[in-house]
């Protein structure tokens, strides 16, 4: 339904050759309008460690900014998150601000990181 509303797409990542789903991977509060969307994604454990998320994070990037036509991309995180930091970092999104106590969690509620990448920012290496 998303997807064909132009709200979301959404894709399993998975093992190498067709293996099994290790994790997810998306853009959500897509505006084609405006030009921007938000990541969301996820790693099982078994998934974790290799770089898969940054290389998808990329991948998708890609796609979003020179096929779809976007501007702006944006990843939100908790400060607590730091592999998840690390990955908008290694997929090239610069760090814009931390926005306290903007996501709730369990725990309570938790500082979000910022990441952006815009068109026309370099790609990483």
């Amino acid at each position: 339904k998303r997807w064909r509303s132009e709200e979301a797409a959404i894709w399993a990542i998975a093992e190498p050759r067709g293996g099994s789903p290790v994790g997810l991977i998306g853009l959500g509060d897509i505006e084609l309008a405006g030009g921007s969307a938000e990541f969301l994604y996820w790693l099982l454990p078994t998934g974790r460690g290799r770089g898969a998320m940054v290389d998808a994070v990329v991948r998708v990037s890609r796609w979003a900014l020179e096929d779809l036509g976007l501007h702006r991309l944006r990843i939100t995180h908790s400060v607590a998150n730091a592999a998840s930091c690390r990955v908008a970092a290694k997929a090239g999104f610069a760090l814009e601000g931390t926005m306290r106590s903007a996501l709730l969690h369990s725990d309570g509620w938790h500082d979000e990181h910022l990441h952006a990448r815009v068109q026309g920012d370099a790609w990483p290496g």
